[in-house]
């Protein structure tokens, strides 16, 4: 059955108005028609059983037929600060990581990171946050991640910390501490519950040891991802992956 995310706004007691671009989707892309069903989302956690009434490429119309919380949703929190690279492999990690369940990413620059622009990627926010959306359609997800403008590894850092939250950051030189040893000591030091986590991922030329420094100081505890050298993109997805298998089982 097709999901939309529709803004809680189009949303009434028993009818939903789908904005004109989901409109133009639903009418001449899927080509579905009155009287089949949908599952609309609002974003803030509920999901809703929607027959279509009305249908046509400006102006969409439902009726509600029920309504319960989305329960798709992982219980910890997931903070993705993903190195900026070329825009496929960037792409690519959004909407895989996605997929599995973070609730949030931040794109960061650091020293060796292909991308040194922010402003060139600041362009892309738009397009990246579509992106976000139609995976979370796609893998039955009842939020979108946000999405955050690109920052400089410092200013990711200070964000980080401005959050009171735990982090991971993977790094190649780390040779002992492992996911579910960092995850322990985490749990160690708090109520045993982590309801949000913090996940770092490097550039294809990895950390520098000073940023791994400064990382350390900011409160990052570095966690090897095995004896091989992941690329970027294959460390982010079986890191989050990882990570919330382990916090949820």
């Amino acid at each position: 059955m097709h999901r939309f995310f529709v803004p809680p706004s189009n949303i009434e007691k028993a009818a939903v108005y789908f904005p004109m671009e989901i409109s133009r989707q639903i009418a001449t892309v899927l080509h579905l028609r009155a009287g089949q069903q949908v599952i609309v989302l609002d974003d803030a956690g509920t999901e809703y059983e929607v027959v279509l009434e009305i249908v046509a490429p400006r102006t969409t119309q439902g009726r509600i037929l029920g309504a319960h919380p989305a329960d798709s949703e992982p219980r910890t929190h997931l903070t993705l600060y993903l190195g900026l690279t070329q825009r496929e492999k960037f792409e690519w990690m959004l909407q895989k990581c996605t997929e599995i369940g973070a609730a949030e990413y931040v794109p960061v620059i650091t020293s060796r990171s292909l991308v040194q622009s922010s402003e060139e990627s600041r362009a892309k926010l738009d397009r990246w946050r579509r992106i976000l959306q139609e995976a979370a359609e796609q893998s039955g997800r009842g939020r979108i991640p946000t999405l955050t403008a690109p920052l400089r590894l410092q200013e990711a850092l200070d964000h980080f910390q401005s959050h009171l939250i735990p982090g991971l950051i993977a790094w190649e030189g780390e040779k002992s501490m492992g996911i579910t040893q960092a995850l322990a000591a985490i749990r160690q030091t708090g109520s045993g519950d982590i309801p949000h986590l913090a996940l770092f991922i490097g550039p294809e030329g990895g950390f520098a040891e000073e940023e791994i420094a400064l990382a350390r100081a900011a409160g990052l505890l570095p966690v090897t991802l095995g004896k091989r050298i992941l690329r970027m993109e294959t460390a982010a997805i079986a890191a989050a992956a990882i990570l919330l298998h382990e916090l949820e089982s």
